[in-house]
């Protein structure tokens, strides 16, 4: 998980600091924010204090309308929790009392350059904030984005991953990570694929050298990151281990807790590779819609049976 900071969302979102400059190294360590409403008539029992405290046009015109008494009142009891930044997204007019007290507590006050609906700005606020928090680990293999579906290649070194993402590349298929992946932990049944940016856009092939796979092939050649559906592992060739059953037992792979089911493609020259893990993406999204070519085929023969 990398270090986020009241600065980096700053830097990130383009919010003007109001107050509280010396104080944005502060690290925010929740991967929601929250919008106070019943914190302003006094209630605290389930106050989150450690996330970022987003101020839009409803919270912002409620205490516009307060007497100068109660605002103080209602203002103070907030920011006595010292809650890492707030963020105003109704502008800057009037905000002279809120910066006072961020100013007089040591919390930065942040607003968006231009009035925002606040609903959409928390939207992307959190989404960045859930990316950037996640739990991650790095790993070794290609990962790759075969007709909008994440896939992980893995297996031993030499084995034929890189070059088999050139090829998927050649279809029209996008990488996204080549021989280090960083995986994110975005939910407990969401793994996101990425790249570690010093590898980005990159592609080593045996024999040929680095290759910045957007220079060669555009940008439809690259994407920055997917969710991982599919743990494709490439093993050499072992004769007589391969079976043509109708249906293979379901295995996973599993990551920070999250099961992805898993594939194994043994290679062999002259055996179309790229075209098997289309086929395996293909196959996979008619899964997910409730589809089985196995079961359907043994529709058919009992319908014949019959």
């Amino acid at each position: 998980m990398k270090l986020l900071t009241v600065e980096k969302l700053a830097k990130t979102f383009s919010l003007v600091v109001l107050a509280g400059e010396d104080k944005l190294q502060q690290p925010i360590t929740q991967s929601r924010s929250h919008r106070p409403g019943l914190e302003f008539v006094g209630h605290f029992d389930f106050f989150p204090t450690e996330r970022v405290q987003i101020l839009g046009r409803k919270e912002i015109t409620y205490l516009h309308k307060l007497s100068i008494e109660e605002r103080q009142l209602r203002i103070g009891n907030i920011v006595k929790y010292h809650p890492p930044c707030f963020i105003v997204t109704a502008g800057r007019e009037g905000l002279t009392y809120l910066t006072q007290y961020c100013k007089e507590e040591g919390i930065p006050l942040l607003c968006t350059n231009e009035p925002q609906a606040t609903s959409e700005f928390i939207t992307r606020l959190d989404a960045f904030m859930v990316k950037t928090l996640a739990p991650e680990i790095a790993i070794h293999g290609v990962c790759v984005n075969v007709y909008g579906i994440g896939i992980l290649l893995r297996g031993k070194s030499g084995v034929g991953k890189s070059e088999t993402a050139h090829t998927l590349i050649g279809r029209g298929h996008r990488l996204i990570a080549d021989d280090i992946v960083v995986l994110k932990k975005l939910s407990p049944r969401t793994i996101l694929g990425t790249h570690d940016g010093k590898t980005k856009e990159f592609l080593a092939l045996r024999s040929i050298g680095l290759l910045n796979v957007v220079r060669l092939y555009g940008r439809k050649a690259f994407q920055d990151e997917t969710r991982i559906a599919l743990d494709i592992e490439l093993t050499k060739w072992q004769k007589n281990s391969l079976n043509n059953e109708l249906e293979h037992e379901p295995k996973f792979t599993e990551y920070m807790g999250v099961q992805i089911p898993h594939i194994e493609i043994q290679l062999q020259p002259g055996r179309d590779v790229a075209g098997l893990i289309e086929a395996a993406a293909n196959n996979w999204l008619l899964k997910q819609q409730g589809y089985s070519a196995a079961e359907e085929f043994m529709r058919r023969l009992e319908s014949d049976s019959c």
